[in-house]
């Protein structure tokens, strides 16, 4: 996540290698995948998608790295990023093709256990809505000073504090759903998100354990104070149900491919 009045380039995964699903025969005889094998196999999958957001959320902490980065440097994040989603897109794939070949084989409860897991992974890459208890941020700036680094802050705090599912949306217009390569830029009254402008009040739903969402954009000198010095006002709604409706599409990419 990046903060900037133009869209960063984009950053992979350095040394992460995306766990292969590799449907095996042996000569003369079948070869199911157990539940157990396949549960621990998504598991991976969804562990070095979380390394992914962590390693998205470190490097690119401050947008005034970017603005003084070089040509070349930025030519290279974008190409880590490209990379990344790639890789992403190729856990799905792998996920869906085991499923498929589960399926012809009649293990139901592999084709189950793969399914969930599919699910959790499509969650996390954000092409699939959600919902789940959380929070709701409400972001009110009547003097539009609060800036789009306010944003970006709470968006982290709420990574940070464990949130699987985010969306943010404006006054008007559709939700948008915050992914790994998301980024917030633009100006106080006038916030970019992924290239889209948003006026204040602003709307946060995050889905995750709420107490904990909650202390994390409270904790002194955090999100609830940057709003306030800018004269705006943060309300935390904690709610046992809310709903992450916007999703994202991966698109494709033109050069990146998974690294092996």
């Amino acid at each position: 996540m990046t903060t900037g009045d133009t869209p960063p380039p984009a950053e992979t995964s350095t040394g992460d290698e995306s766990p292969q699903v590799e449907g095996k025969q042996e000569s003369g005889a079948k070869h199911t995948m157990s539940p157990r094998a396949l549960q621990v196999l998504a598991v991976l999958l969804i562990a070095v998608l979380g390394i992914a957001i962590a390693m998205q959320v470190r490097d690119t902490d401050s947008g005034s790295s970017l603005d003084s980065a070089r040509p070349t440097d930025l030519l290279a994040l974008l190409d880590n990023l490209n990379r990344r989603e790639a890789s992403l897109r190729q856990d799905i794939a792998t996920l869906q093709a085991t499923i498929a070949g589960l399926e012809q084989r009649g293990s139901d409860a592999a084709v189950d256990e793969a399914r969930a897991r599919l699910s959790a992974l499509a969650i996390q890459v954000g092409t699939v809505p959600a919902t789940g208890p959380g929070v709701v941020l409400t972001i009110s700036d009547p003097a539009q000073k609060v800036g789009p680094d306010v944003l970006l802050d709470a968006v982290q705090e709420l990574r940070a504090a464990g949130a699987e599912a985010i969306q943010i949306s404006g006054r008007e217009g559709p939700p948008l759903r915050i992914g790994i390569d998301s980024w917030i830029g633009g100006q106080p009254g006038a916030v970019i998100v992924d290239g889209t402008t948003l006026a204040p009040p602003y709307t946060v739903v995050a889905i995750g354990d709420p107490p904990t969402l909650a202390a994390a954009v409270n904790i002194p000198g955090g999100v609830v104070d940057s709003v306030s010095r800018s004269g705006g006002t943060l309300v935390v709604d904690q709610k046992q149900q809310v709903a992450v409706s916007a999703t994202r599409d991966p698109g494709d990419t033109h050069y990146a491919r998974p690294g092996n």
